[in-house]
């Protein structure tokens, strides 16, 4: 989406920025929602990304370790989508120390947000972030932010944008899905890399744990899903590590609660 403004969680700190025109009346009927051809091309093929040290408060290692990953997004999905014939381009990050106004938005409360026009996102490394860098939470943010590069380019974004709604309410589930599928992208695209990490089940166990506390019942702006739902679709993703899994356009509203 093209800007509206921030989308957050206190804990995740996951935004897509976006314009005005968001979300859609029950059921949703657009298929490149609910058809995308992202979801008919099989499963993302394993890959090594091997994680980068990274010490609390450093911003020259979280930098570094996240421009490796970010290429590993690059490199993961470009192949994905070359081999579906879907048509791809690379996304691009950068970092800030102290809020800024990006894509034409107040940053607000995220830790990461993605601009569509610009096809970039930034990343604020600030002392929250870095504070203890050494759980998977960094690298499932720039796999989360990097989902939202997905919407953008597959015309998901912008199907997003059009829709209409008739309230509050069937604008915040909308919201709701587009933030959980970009959850559940960014698992597919960890649970390809899983076996090149250095990572116990016990990580993965604690980043869901992460996201079951920082859903919207921290926020109470119903944007983002409650941390159960957060937590499924990503684990949903990782199990499957294919886009299938993630069409929450068509989920039942419990699903995206």
């Amino acid at each position: 989406m093209r800007l509206i403004g921030v989308l957050c969680s206190v804990l995740l700190s996951l935004v897509l920025l976006g314009n005005a025109a968001h979300a859609g009346t029950y059921p949703i009927r657009d298929r490149v929602l609910t058809a995308n051809k992202l979801y008919s091309a099989g499963r993302l093929p394993a890959s090594q990304c091997t994680e980068r040290e990274v010490r609390p408060n450093d911003v020259a290692m979280a930098k570094s370790y996240l421009t490796k990953v970010f290429n590993c997004l690059n490199a993961s999905w470009g192949a994905y989508f070359k081999r579906a014939g879907l048509p791809f381009s690379n996304a691009r990050i950068g970092f800030i120390t102290k809020k800024k106004r990006f894509c034409g938005e107040s940053w607000g409360e995220a830790a990461g947000a993605y601009c569509p026009d610009e096809r970039r996102f930034l990343i604020l490394l600030d002392d929250d972030l870095l504070d203890d860098p050494s759980d998977l939470f960094l690298f499932g943010l720039a796999a989360h932010e990097y989902g939202h590069h997905i919407q953008n380019i597959t015309g998901i974004d912008r199907a997003y944008d059009r829709h209409p709604y008739r309230n509050k309410s069937e604008l915040n589930e909308q919201s709701r899905r587009m933030e959980l599928q970009a959850e559940c992208l960014a698992g597919v695209f960890i649970g390809s890399v899983w076996d090149s990490l250095d990572r116990t089940e016990d990580d993965w166990e604690y980043l869901l744990d992460l996201q079951v506390e920082g859903g919207d019942e921290q926020t109470g702006v119903r944007d983002h899903g409650k941390g159960r739902n957060i937590a499924a679709w990503l684990d949903k993703g990782y199990e499957a590590v294919s886009p299938a899994a993630c069409n929450t356009w068509t989920a039942s509203a419990s699903k995206v609660a």
